[in-house]
């Protein structure tokens, strides 16, 4: 299966029966990355999450205490 990084545009071959590629075919909204983009994202994103002012927000959701 052909793909196509969302960043740089670069065109890789990935195995059709990989879960990446299964992945891709059935759930639209996920987007292929190429290692050399993904590296560098996650690099960035430790780099960020280390200076402490990098927070995720999680979904706040109301529990019941019957339940």
């Amino acid at each position: 299966m052909k793909v196509k990084c969302a960043l740089c545009d670069k065109v890789e071959s990935i195995e059709d029966q990989s879960p990446k590629a299964k992945k891709l075919r059935n759930r639209r909204i996920h987007m292929y990355l190429c290692q050399k983009c993904n590296t560098r994202i996650a690099n960035k994103t430790n780099e960020r999450h280390a200076t402490g002012k990098f927070k995720l927000y999680e979904e706040k959701s109301d529990r019941d205490s019957l339940i």
